[in-house]
């Protein structure tokens, strides 16, 4: 917790920085990096050893986030979806996080903690998979320890500079907590107005489960995308009848056909940040007939709508054909898919 001062740093040490790094760890919309550069400037400054607050920082990190892997492990991605409600961009960041863990599996560990938004989703993400406990835990260990170390190195290279600074801010009446409040507030007054942006855009081209039930029994029926990431459909391998599968890389190679449909897409997260993605960057090829479910996936199964296995054709039915582009172990159709007649 970046409120406290460098004396406090020097008389509680290890502890400080112990509990900082956990509450953080744990989501608390407080950085750690402050106060481990502190502890670092203090460690350069004869006050605490390096070792010891190197050693509180990784024990902070590997029992937040042992508690989040285990949580994952037992709830799954209802946990994630919970994050989501609670949470200002954790939509987006789980959608990136599945895509980089399926391409370069646990060590991405190692660099979870310097990405923002990663390192508090990676854990849970993890845990809801079938990782090895200790393998988890190893690559924890070491990402943990290269974050701690950093942060902390950096403090001891720059401590006389980070001293300068706090003395300049103490000589204009304001104190180094105040200073970082503000900037604190500030930044979730930015998320939030963002937010709240958002939600008035997605009011405009998000249906209900029901609207689009109805939109499926109509004459015209709309083309129905599944945006979820391969991890989520591998362990939920099912999806809305006749609904293409769709790899968030491919939305600038939809069938210009497919102008003339109406489109809906889902995913699993109940802000929909992924559908808006995929949405925003159609309307850019010039698709306008798009929308958004309404809760994902998980909201057209809570009002008992019917789905059907991933083992059916991707193309089948009226959102596809036989021509659409198949990945030949994925079962997966990209957008590239051709237009229903």
């Amino acid at each position: 917790m970046p409120m406290v001062s460098p004396a406090f740093i020097s008389e509680w040490g290890a502890w400080a920085v112990f509990l900082s790094v956990l509450v953080t760890q744990l989501g608390a919309p407080v950085p750690a990096a402050p106060m481990l550069l502190l502890a670092g400037s203090q460690v350069a400054a004869g006050f605490v050893s390096f070792g010891s607050v190197f050693a509180a920082a990784v024990a902070g990190v590997l029992i937040s986030d042992g508690l989040w892997f285990t949580l994952g492990r037992r709830y799954g991605r209802h946990l994630l979806t919970r994050l989501v409600r609670v949470s200002l961009s954790l939509d987006s960041s789980i959608r990136r996080t599945h895509a980089w863990f399926e391409r370069y599996g646990a060590p991405l560990l190692l660099v979870a903690k310097f990405v923002p938004g990663l390192g508090l989703v990676a854990s849970p993400l993890l845990g809801s998979t079938k990782i090895d406990r200790r393998i988890f835990f190893s690559w924890d260990l070491a990402g943990g320890a290269m974050w701690s170390g950093a942060w902390l190195a950096g403090g001891t290279l720059f401590g006389s500079q980070l001293n300068r600074m706090m003395l300049a801010v103490s000589a204009h009446g304001i104190t180094v907590a105040e200073t970082l409040l503000a900037v604190v507030a500030v930044f979730l007054a930015y998320r939030w107005i963002q937010r709240l942006r958002f939600r008035r855009w997605l009011a405009h081209i998000r249906i209900t489960p029901q609207q689009l039930d109805a939109m499926m029994r109509s004459e015209h029926p709309p083309v129905i995308l599944d945006a979820r990431p391969h991890a989520v459909r591998q362990a939920e391998p099912h999806r809305i009848p006749g609904a293409m599968l769709i790899d968030l890389a491919s939305p600038g190679k939809v069938d210009e056909a497919l102008l003339e449909h109406d489109l809906v897409v889902y995913c699993v997260c109940p802000n929909e940040a992924t559908a808006k993605t995929i949405s925003q960057q159609m309307r850019r090829k010039g698709f306008r007939h798009i929308r958004a479910l309404k809760g994902g996936l998980d909201a057209w199964e809570l009002h008992g709508y019917p789905v059907e296995p991933l083992s059916m054709a991707a193309g089948a039915g009226p959102q596809g054909s036989g021509d659409a582009r198949k990945d030949d172990d994925k079962g997966e159709v990209t957008v590239r898919a051709i237009a229903p007649d």
